[in-house]
């Protein structure tokens, strides 16, 4: 069934504007590229398995919707699968511990498709244990199960698996995403279509995972709460998520790929709503965290969107993925560099864009919830956004062009902007993220208290409330926020604005450490590939060399031994005995033949000795009688 509910509409609506102009935008993005009927096919299918995820009234429904979006994204992210050098993602020639670190599209969609999947089962193993106790899928029903004796959770909990079915379930969202520790194939997946990506981490896949913590976070929560196990879990994944969102920044303030660097901020912006949702269930005021964690989203949705939009155009206009071969952009691609300095402005969290409000916000549930550390790991994350967001401005539009872009210029080949049909979305979409910004103290109470519609299916155990206006404490965290986004800013434009862009020779090692994105990557090649490598050739040189293939000529010779003795039993009994009984059957029927030779005398003679023989019968029936 379909479950039309404030959570469900605020999420589709989010949904189906953004993939509308990211279509739009696709229109002349892709308009010379190769496989575009398969192009439409899956980026329709893409996002009616969204609507499909979001709308689902139960776990099941939501499950075909939650794994037609894995299958989905890896078939776009190989959308270039023929592999040409110039669709790679990373710098060829480097590696890290041995480990290549530069992927094709056909292997950054294969990663992608394996790495969720692992989250994929935890999911899964999850929702059935919830079916085996609760009896069913529905959202509804799970909810209004826990107010009664001998619910689902009471059930788990007697077993002692209610905590790691939560955990099991939070499985999935780890790897949809991209959270740690399975993150690693979201900077990968910048192989496909710049259009793609900006699909995947504004309105589709990497928000999945959000929204089924959102989804599911209010049952969870009471179900926990009704033995005093609520922190285990949320606080799993306020951990978690403040942990990804601080390593993702630290790895964008090395990154060299335009859609790297974005890419990595949304793992981390994806790690702030994570820890939003996770501090809600930490606190007294539970929707703080679980609205803040949601404006997050939606605000992270319209600047990320226009974001990759542009970057897409400013990749196809100076035909290079990197950074530093760009440079002096800003002149010939004036509304391009105003959309992406205004969406870029929205990602550090500099007021009045949306993304000041909803980041602050999240850091303020944080403070409230009394976890200093996440607390502070958050504030750390905000200097760090500011500082690789303006690297990735300053070095893309400030200063003077590149040597890769000085002898095409010579030869009259200038950048321009982007046509209209490209240039409009992501402009809409950056101008939105400032109105959206603007309006925010006006709208924020209405659409807190109307996602609070949520909870109506379950208990009234959910406190909180939107309070407005600004207390003391809420003006102190602002200005702390708003301080640490002002430094990063300001070491940013100071580095890569008032200077000529120079690649950086201090402090190699912790740059290499940031830039082998802190070895997670190689070390997940070096284990689990290459160990599972390793192992899958001892195994062919043990069990098929070594045994199978000494068994195999004593068992074929055995084989045509024992076909040789069937094929004599065959040639002796059998085709004998079937011989035999053909030429008997032949015999008998020449005899026969000699009582049909058609002359008419003899059918007479014979029907006078039957008649005269049964007579004789009959007599001396009667006889002896």
């Amino acid at each position: 069934g379909v479950l039309v509910d404030p959570l469900s509409m605020f999420l589709v609506n989010i949904v189906a504007w953004i993939s509308f102009l990211i279509m739009v935008y696709s229109l002349q993005y892709m308009k010379a590229e190769f496989g575009l009927t398969r192009y439409w096919f899956f980026m329709n299918l893409f996002i009616g398995n969204m609507l499909l995820l979001v709308l689902a009234d139960n776990l099941l429904m939501m499950f075909f919707g939650w794994e037609g979006v894995g299958l989905c994204s890896y078939a776009l992210i190989g959308h270039f699968y023929h592999d040409e050098p110039e669709h790679w993602v990373g710098t060829t020639g480097d590696a890290a511990l041995g480990v290549p670190q530069a992927y094709s599209p056909s292997h950054a969609g294969m990663k992608a498709f394996v790495m969720t999947r692992i989250g994929d089962i935890a999911l899964l193993i999850a929702i059935f244990l919830i079916f085996a106790t609760a009896g069913t899928f529905n959202y509804s029903q799970l909810a209004t199960q826990l107010g009664k004796t001998g619910s689902w959770a009471s059930t788990l909990s007697g077993l002692g698996l209610l905590v790691p079915t939560a955990l099991l379930f939070f499985g999935g969202p780890i790897g949809k995403s991209a959270q740690f520790p399975l993150q690693e194939w979201l900077p990968d997946a910048m192989a496909g279509p710049t259009s793609v990506s900006a699909l995947i981490h504004a309105a589709t896949m990497v928000k999945a995972g959000v929204f089924l913590v959102g989804r599911m976070g209010p049952i969870f929560f009471l179900a926990l709460l009704q033995f005093n196990q609520v922190t285990p879990f949320f606080g799993t994944v306020a951990w978690i998520g403040a942990f990804t969102a601080f390593l993702a920044a630290t790895q964008a303030t090395v990154a060299r790929e335009i859609k790297k660097v974005l890419a990595y901020s949304t793992v981390s912006q994806i790690g702030y709503m994570m820890m939003g949702l996770g501090v809600a269930g930490l606190s007294a005021n539970f929707i703080a965290g679980y609205s803040a964690g949601l404006f997050q989203l939606m605000s992270h949705a319209i600047f990320k969107a226009s974001l990759f939009l542009a970057a897409g155009w400013v990749i196809h206009a100076t035909g290079t993925r990197f950074m530093d071969q760009m440079g002096g952009l800003a002149k010939a691609m004036r509304l391009t560099s105003i959309a992406m300095i205004f969406a870029g402005l929205s990602l550090m969290g500099i007021p009045p864009f949306s993304g000041f409000w909803t980041k602050d916000a999240i850091l303020s549930a944080t403070f409230e919830s009394s976890q200093y550390i996440l607390y502070a790991m958050g504030l750390g994350t905000v200097l760090l956004t500011a500082f690789y967001t303006t690297r990735m401005l300053g070095i893309t539009f400030a200063g003077k062009a590149s040597k890769h872009l000085e002898e095409p210029q010579k030869e009259g080949n200038h950048n321009s902007e982007a046509g209209l049909t490209m240039l409009i979305p992501y402009l809409a979409l950056a101008v939105a993220s400032l109105a959206l910004g603007v309006l925010y103290p006006l709208y924020s109470g209405s659409l807190t208290n109307y996602l609070m519609g949520t909870f109506q299916s379950l208990p009234p155990i959910l406190s909180g409330e939107s309070v407005p206006g600004l207390s003391t404490t809420d003006i102190i965290l602002l200005a702390a926020s708003t301080s640490m986004a002002a430094i990063g800013l300001a070491l940013g434009y100071v580095r890569y604005f008032r200077r000529p862009y120079e690649a950086p020779t201090q402090m190699k090692g912790l740059r290499g450490f940031l830039w082998h994105r802190w070895y997670i990557d190689a070390i997940y090649y070096r284990v689990f590939v290459g160990g599972l490598t390793w192992a899958s050739r001892g195994l062919y040189r043990y069990i098929e060399q070594g045994i199978w293939d000494r068994l195999s000529p004593a068992v074929a010779r055995d084989i045509i031994d024992y076909t040789s003795a069937s094929g004599t039993l065959d040639s002796s009994v059998v085709d004998r005995g079937v011989n035999d009984v053909a030429s008997a059957g032949s015999r008998l029927s020449n005899l026969l033949r000699r009582f049909q030779s058609g002359v008419t005398e003899q059918y007479v003679i014979v029907f006078a000795i039957g008649i005269v023989l049964l007579l004789v019968y009959m007599i001396f029936i009667i006889g002896a009688r």
